[in-house]
């Protein structure tokens, strides 16, 4: 069974999945840092540019967003003399200083800025409306080919015709699966009136007005985390449950009976160790039960996983042994990409194991395992060099981009330099200086073990420089200063 806690601050809501008490998934939204994918703005383009078939989109925020030709919503593409279908390019379909209506489809991520679509979709509890299209589609987890069809006929009674007011297509996501009509009617009516109210604001508002906000994180766990297997959905804030059980009774009745009002003593993460999965999951090392460990990486580009055996000796050969690491540590990797909201390219190297049907069945259990995860993934086999290559959608930061920031001392590399080397350095520029310029005398200012080192260890080289250069060095120690960090004064 599977139990939602909320964690609601003004500042900060948290949401932990546990199942079989352990945590599977973490949602964190900050108030001044919310995602903006499903937000709907008035965007103004800034700039169009053929080369990239893209365009810059201001849209209020402090870093201008991205169109690029694929996401917009566009006539079918033209064909050439030859039959063949290219799209219309985008300089043909914008222009600089054009209002658009837009969403955010991705979050913006580094440098890169969000990234934008024209082709609408808003998102209901049992529904997506696309206003532009008017078509009705099924989600693929939905039974089988003759339930979809049934749930098309039904959505297009319910729908009606453009012409009688019934325009936009919808999407029926897998929940509507035992909808009943007038649930769905409730769901196109809620819809509808959302969208008519945008184009309402988009006519009266300037470019990088924001016309539409996608639901809060709270709201998101009862249209969209709650499954048949939730046992229950408890959250800390009285002010926040009475919220949640109106906007379910509205949106989502099924939903309003799991959900309680946590009014234990202790913090509500307590109960799970909550807060010490969060801290395990931003550490680079994950050790598994059986005395294994995983490394984890992750890097711009992509995410690495090593797996080791570590201490673990239990299996009665070493085949053995390795095998048993890695089926375990395929359900640990599976885990920690959801802990970690880890998306985009991964590497995983487990253990080399020299038999096939032992390759078959980690590659078969890492698949299982990928399967619960709510994100997109794909995985191939193992490579030449004995690598499994996978990708997992990025659609936010990652729980380490969201809750860290580069170490100012090692700037984000992990390591620092010895104070033998910061010495060597210090060395070096004092002879550069005193080349260029004729002091009285040269002042180090530099951290303790390396003011110590050059004091000691390093003190004939100091005395010999000082001499061959005819000044004086003096030193001086600053404590709070970071291993790397010096400057030479000159006097």
């Amino acid at each position: 069974m599977q139990d939602i806690l909320i964690n609601w601050t003004p500042q900060e809501t948290r949401v932990a999945i546990v199942e079989n008490g352990a945590v599977q998934e973490l949602h964190i939204e900050r108030a001044l840092e919310r995602g903006l994918v499903g937000n709907i703005y008035l965007g103004k383009v800034v700039r169009v540019l053929p080369g990239m078939q893209s365009a810059f989109i201001d849209i209020g925020l402090d870093r201008a967003a991205f169109l690029h030709v694929a996401d917009l919503h566009t006539s079918p593409p033209r064909s050439d003399h030859g039959g063949m279908q290219t799209p219309v390019p985008i300089e043909r379909q914008v222009f600089e200083g054009q209002t658009l209506t837009v969403q955010v489809i991705k979050d913006s991520i580094g440098s890169k800025g969000a990234r934008l679509s024209t082709q609408i979709s808003i998102a209901g509890r049992l529904l997506v409306y696309l206003p532009q299209d008017n078509h009705i589609g099924i989600s693929q987890k939905i039974g089988s080919h003759e339930l979809r069809e049934q749930l098309r006929q039904r959505m297009a009674v319910l729908v009606g015709k453009p012409e009688e007011g019934g325009g936009g297509g919808f999407i029926l996501r897998t929940n509507a699966e035992d909808a009943t009509d007038p649930e769905l009617a409730d769901d196109i009516a809620y819809l509808r009136k959302t969208w008519a109210s945008i184009r309402e604001r988009s006519h009266a508002r300037p470019p990088g007005t924001l016309l539409h906000q996608d639901l809060t994180l709270a709201e998101r766990v009862l249209r969209d985390l709650i499954t048949d297997t939730t046992h229950t959905v408890r959250i800390d804030s009285r002010l926040q449950y009475e919220h949640l059980a109106g906007f379910g009774a509205t949106y989502t009745p099924t939903s309003v009976r799991r959900l309680e009002l946590y009014r234990g003593e202790r913090p509500i993460f307590d109960l799970f160790n909550i807060d010490d999965e969060i801290a395990r999951a931003l550490a680079r090392r994950v050790d598994l039960k059986s005395g294994g460990y995983l490394i984890i990486d992750q890097t711009e580009a992509l995410t690495t996983v090593d797996v080791n055996t570590g201490g673990y000796v239990g299996a009665r050969n070493f085949d053995d042994t390795i095998f048993k690491t890695n089926l375990e540590a395929a359900g640990a990797i599976a885990r920690q990409l959801r802990l970690r909201n880890l998306g985009g390219i991964v590497i995983v190297d487990f253990i080399d194991m020299a038999r096939e049907e032992h390759q078959a069945a980690v590659l078969a259990e890492f698949r299982k395992q990928l399967a619960r995860d709510r994100t997109k993934t794909t995985v191939s086999g193992f490579t030449q060099l004995g690598l499994v290559e996978m990708t997992r959608k990025r659609t936010r930061e990652s729980l380490a981009h969201m809750l860290c920031e580069p170490c100012p001392t090692c700037a984000g590399r992990g390591q620092v330099k010895t104070p033998r080397s910061v010495c060597y350095d210090i060395l070096r520029e004092i002879l550069r200086e005193a080349r260029q310029f004729d002091p009285k005398e040269f002042r180090v200012v530099a951290s303790a073990a390396v003011v110590e080192m050059l004091l000691d260890e390093e003190s004939q080289h100091l005395a010999g420089l000082s001499d061959f250069i005819g000044k004086p060095i003096s030193l001086s120690a600053e404590p709070t200063s970071n291993p790397e960090q010096y400057d030479i004064v000159l006097l």
